[in-house]
């Protein structure tokens, strides 16, 4: 623990001020890019929410304030002090993590529950603590550090609709995509819901306890995709899903339909 946070640690127990802030996580893929997210910081600090910033020097390193972190791997060690975490234990200190870019590689391994990169980790272990993981959705995919060498800004097509294909699966484990500027807002607003929404919950079903009404969806299309099912499930109260006779459904998008229950109706055509 830093000189700082031990006198304000002591201050607070002094006071009686020990309820300590929820804190969120920032990780930046180099130490500069933190510079452009000032008024997130200053919008966390007006809503009673700390925050730490993780700046990452490679795939499998990074630095959390002085502390120097690795993944693990054969003849390697884990944490290159005595006082840093595993990636791994990262995000216990959190109630959520924010990140606003991520690359093609590590969307990839994310999705796929692979191990062995410092975002990787860290998303997998979020997920798995039932934390929230926000992501901002207007990327390009590639690495600041990718896009200075290769003077580009953008993946070409085909890398970008692998890129999109892995953010739908990202989404079915539970992260979430939010405008870059927005970011900030929606970890505000995901913080309240978890600190003060039991209590409204409770009130409201005693109020109500009628479940909301199911409906229904008709798709005119040939062929459901999961890209036009992870639009539409946004929608609590969706039950049912009418297609034609001759309309086809992707893999994916008939896996999504089944974890949420959603039965398929077939209407005659005309």
């Amino acid at each position: 623990m830093e000189i700082k946070q031990m006198v304000e640690a002591i201050v607070r127990e002094l006071l009686g001020q020990q309820a300590a802030r929820p804190k969120l996580l920032y990780l930046f893929y180099d130490s500069t890019s933190h510079e452009a997210f000032t008024d997130h910081f200053i919008t966390l600090n007006i809503n009673g929410i700390d925050h730490d910033l993780m700046f990452l020097d490679g795939e499998a390193s990074c630095w959390l304030g002085k502390h120097k972190i690795e993944c693990g791997g054969r003849g390697k060690t884990i944490a290159s002090d005595e006082f840093a975490p595993a990636p791994i234990e990262v995000p216990l200190s959190y109630e959520g993590i924010v990140i606003p870019e991520i690359d093609l590689d590590n969307a990839a391994r994310a999705a796929l529950g692979m191990k062995g990169t410092i975002v990787s980790e860290i998303i997998f272990s979020a997920l798995v603590q039932n934390k929230f993981v926000l992501i901002g959705e207007d990327i390009s995919g590639l690495k600041r550090a990718d896009r200075r060498t290769l003077q580009t800004l953008e993946l070409p097509a085909p890398y970008r609709n692998l890129l999109d294909y892995y953010k739908m699966e990202l989404q079915m484990y539970g992260v979430e995509f939010a405008p870059v500027k927005l970011l900030a807002e929606k970890a505000v607003s995901k913080i309240r819901a978890e600190t003060q929404g039991s209590p409204k919950i409770e009130a409201a079903a005693s109020a109500s306890p009628t479940p909301p009404a199911s409906s229904a969806c008709v798709y005119e299309g040939r062929l459901v995709s999961a890209e036009w099912i992870a639009r539409e499930l946004r929608n609590p109260s969706l039950s049912t899903l009418r297609i034609g006779k001759k309309t086809m459904i992707s893999a994916l998008a008939q896996d999504m339909l089944k974890d949420r229950g959603i039965t398929i109706e077939y209407m005659a055509e005309g």
